[in-house]
């Protein structure tokens, strides 16, 4: 871990970037400050009428042309109030080419908001295959790739902005993505063993991946983000198992568990999203995990705002984890009534600067370490 205050850096995009490091500090240490954390951004006050870059005719290009991908991070990040713990962070956007399946060969298709990833190994049973036959070569085109974006995300953050590792995999949905989802169900009933086997094996690639990935962006920053923009002095990323969503909280922890525990003991400051409501039945398992300082509870597109899951943010809480949760700013103050500030992290938005700020002031003022549980 990087010694405190070893790098001591102005951004141009976040003018108190010395002092929101400290509250980060804090917060991984699930020390109070005097409020909870947030992240609140909001378009800047006075910006005068310009539209955004014109996108390419490609959708290739959208993801992938170095010379929009400058002009659309510069029209985003010099246009946006960075409130609170908001961070500044300069990325190509997260389509799934760079995901750790296109890197060992996955096809993927992309569209103008996502990419599709085609499986790799669809046909026959899992134990028909050799998990050691994936592997990442030095000229693999979408990590060659993943590379050279991040080295010119990495150049053009310095002293302006921070440059995400990205978004390349996490424990499970790694390996659903070469089998196939229903494939990978079945494969969890039949041969739950080898699935173990397949899922470490691949979690220790994907450490590998991030080790490279983190070298790049070191002369930065001190630290990383991640495509879940959180800060940490050391190794960060939001793990996950989206595939847990369908399964039994005693197959996650048999078939899956080893691997996300690899890769907690990797990480210096993880945080765990549990995205969906299905995921919620894995809750108590994760809170149990010493190396896991902070759960994100997300009920997904379509559901309620995360205080209609009292219940489960006060266990997170009861458990003495950090709490993340997105909420509109009108709940702000009810989040912080029920809840206790401690560890409590808010992200959200406004429509101006002025409401933000305003935003951030009432939050130290509604704040208290001892609402609710933590």
């Amino acid at each position: 871990m990087p010694a405190r205050n070893s790098i001591r850096m102005h951004l141009e995009y976040k003018p108190d970037w010395e002092e929101t490091k400290e509250r980060y500090r804090a917060w991984w240490a699930h020390e109070y400050f005097g409020r909870c954390a947030i992240s609140v951004t909001a378009p800047k006050a006075d910006l005068p009428p310009v539209p955004p870059p014109p996108a390419p005719a490609r959708i290739e290009d959208r993801w992938l042309d170095p010379d929009y991908l400058r002009a659309a991070n510069e029209y985003r990040l010099s246009r946006t109030f960075f409130g609170g713990e908001a961070l500044p962070v300069w990325n190509p956007g997260y389509p799934g080419w760079a995901s750790h399946s296109c890197c060992l060969g996955a096809r993927v298709e992309l569209d103008e908001a996502t990419g599709w990833v085609y499986p790799l190994w669809e046909e026959g049973a899992l134990t028909d295959y050799d998990y050691r036959s994936l592997v990442i070569r030095p000229d693999s085109p979408w990590y060659v790739r993943s590379q050279e974006i991040l080295r010119l995300g990495a150049a053009e953050s310095r002293g302006r902005s921070l440059c995400t590792i990205g978004a390349f995999g996490a424990t499970g949905d790694t390996l659903a993505q070469i089998r196939g989802t229903g494939k990978l169900l079945l494969d969890v009933a039949d041969c739950p063993d080898y699935v173990r086997e397949c899922d470490l094996y691949l979690t220790r690639q994907w450490m590998e991946m991030y080790d490279a990935y983190y070298q790049i962006i070191q002369p930065v920053d001190e630290g990383s983000t991640s495509w879940f923009q959180v800060w940490s002095p050391g190794k960060t990323y939001g793990v996950q198992n989206d595939f847990a969503y369908m399964i039994s909280p005693r197959t996650f922890q048999e078939v899956f568990l080893p691997s996300l525990e690899l890769q907690l003991e990797f990480l210096d400051h993880p945080i765990y999203h549990v995205d969906g409501e299905g995921n919620f039945r894995h809750v108590d398992t994760l809170c149990q995990l010493g190396r896991l300082p902070a759960l994100q509870i997300l009920p997904g597109s379509g559901k309620p705002s995360p205080l209609h899951y009292l219940d489960v943010l006060r266990r997170v809480q009861a458990a003495g984890k950090n709490l993340h949760i997105t909420i509109p700013p009108e709940e702000v103050e009810p989040a912080l009534e029920l809840l206790s500030a401690r560890g409590l992290f808010i992200d959200t938005w406004c429509r101006t600067e002025e409401e933000a700020r305003t935003l951030l002031k009432n939050c130290e003022r509604w704040s208290r370490e001892s609402n609710g549980p933590g």
